[in-house]
């Protein structure tokens, strides 16, 4: 198994992975958990997280948060020693770190309750409309993180995000984009509702070029 000793992600969880969880969920197995900042959010709201992480750093901060905080690397699938069926499954921005996700998808299958378990993902946009004109200028330039993070193995569109869900054993129930319209100056003196009506509505007819990142809700098939 290949771990890493001293990588430590942090955010503010992922709001829009989030606001898919069901109310009436209660177990929650979040694969790739970080430094446990979606669990943090869930646990604060009386749900039951048990986190994955390749990163041991990561793992010792998730523990706060998590039932169980597991050591692991997904490139073998989920650890073979998860008990249990859970409600929903977390894959917020993981999915592109994965060289072939097959593997993962389907044990991922294996560990939602039958009839009503639920799989919530988020995949970063590489054709978001920064990265087409940087494409097309001959930039392609990893980063620390963001979209461009040298730890990706793979990218996706809207479509094909979809596509890999699909031919792995699941239906998407919902799909959807969250991002940005190019409003430059004009967003400062615009009224902040209108600024956000824009982007939702950009994103809703132009998830490919607007999206920052691309959010699926499935079920298993």
């Amino acid at each position: 198994m290949t771990v890493l000793s001293n990588r430590l992600y942090r955010n503010a969880g992922n709001s829009s992975v989030l606001s898919q969880v069901p109310d009436s969920a209660h177990t929650i197995l979040d694969i790739g958990c970080g430094a446990g900042d979606n669990a943090r959010a869930l646990a604060e709201h009386g749900k039951v997280v048990d986190g994955v992480s390749i990163s041991a750093s990561e793992i010792e901060v998730a523990k706060m948060w998590c039932r169980s905080a597991i050591l692991y690397d997904l490139e073998q699938g989920l650890p073979p020693h998860i008990n249990g069926l859970y409600d929903v499954c977390l894959c917020s921005h993981v999915l592109e770190h994965i060289t072939e996700p097959s593997e993962l998808l389907r044990d991922i299958r294996s560990v939602l309750k039958r009839n009503s378990g639920m799989l919530i993902v988020a995949l970063p946009n590489i054709m978001h409309y920064r990265f087409r004109l940087r494409l097309l200028l001959g930039r392609f330039e990893y980063t620390s993180d963001g979209v461009m993070d040298n730890t990706h193995y793979r990218w996706y569109t809207f479509a094909s995000g979809k596509r890999l869900l699909e031919t792995n054993g699941f239906v998407v129930r919902r799909a959807f984009s969250e991002g940005s319209f190019p409003l430059w100056k004009l967003r400062k003196v615009l009224p902040g509702a209108v600024g956000r009506a824009l982007d939702e509505m950009a994103c809703r007819y132009r998830p490919g070029l607007f999206g920052l990142q691309h959010i699926y809700v499935a079920t298993p098939s």
